[in-house]
């Protein structure tokens, strides 16, 4: 099994900024009370309660496949809320997960399952009549903070460290039509997709290294032996210092794609 390289202290460090896309997310969705919801890649937890609060569920879900960013999960179960350590892609076919959902939503977690355009239609044969999927996917694949980390993975020595294993930016994400294509052709009857830039005023230049140690580069900490990621960490931070420069502040422009979408 895969170490588990996901850090949740890290990833919190910009807990703030990373929430307001989720909020927006929230805003998209109706309310279901006394319904079943699940929340696909939910991290730690806690914004697993607020889309239950939203929702006035009565029973939701937090999936994880780390187990983690789940460790401290407890404190935030209850009232209708529980967590299990399961993996998007056959989250359902596990006993008791298996009844269909109300809302089914994944915030920032597809872009991880290989094929997510294909899960789709998994995630919808788990909806209920009249059942929600709302989830939002980065589409930043472009910046210098991933382009960069992609360059520095096909030098020597990470890239023969590398060679034959999946990568994230291996799966790109598509343009919204895309998803608006595909919901239309799961069955979906309303839909909503968007294309949203979120500006993140960061200390400096060298915070973005450390918004993407939370985020992007846990593949590299996962694939290469802890020395060679050090030193792939030290090569990609001094790249991206010479690309973006030393700014301070630094503006870090941050596009995702915000899908919502109801059954009939």
């Amino acid at each position: 099994m895969p170490t588990d390289v996901w850090d949740p202290a890290q990833y919190d460090r910009f807990a703030a900024q990373r929430r307001q896309p989720f909020t927006d997310l929230l805003a998209l969705l109706q309310p279901v009370p006394g319904g079943r919801a699940v929340d696909l890649g939910c991290g730690t937890g806690e914004l697993t309660v607020a889309l239950h609060r939203r929702l006035s569920a009565g029973e939701t879900i937090g999936i994880d496949r780390s187990a983690a960013m789940l460790s401290d999960s407890e404190r935030w179960a209850g009232h209708g809320v529980s967590f299990a350590v399961r993996d998007i892609t056959d989250f359902a076919d596990a006993p008791g997960l298996d009844r269909g959902f109300d809302v089914i939503a994944a915030n920032a977690s597809l872009q991880w399952v290989p094929d997510h355009l294909l899960v789709l239609a998994r995630l919808t044969a788990a909806l209920r009549p009249c059942g929600q999927l709302a989830f939002q996917v980065p589409a930043n694949a472009d910046h210098p903070s991933h382009t960069v980390a992609h360059a520095v993975a096909g030098e020597e020595p990470f890239a023969s460290a590398l060679a034959g294993v999946a990568l994230s930016h291996q799966d790109p994400i598509p343009p919204p039509e895309t998803y608006a294509v595909a919901l239309h052709r799961l069955g979906f009857s309303e839909q909503i997709v968007r294309l949203q830039v979120y500006g993140h005023l960061l200390g400096s230049t060298g915070d973005v290294v450390e918004w993407v140690k939370g985020t992007l580069l846990t593949q590299y900490r996962e694939k290469l032996d802890p020395s060679m990621y050090e030193t792939f960490l030290d090569r990609y931070r001094a790249r991206l210092l010479e690309t973006l420069g030393d700014q301070q502040p630094y503006f870090y422009p941050f596009k995702r794609i915000l899908c919502w979408a109801r059954m009939p």
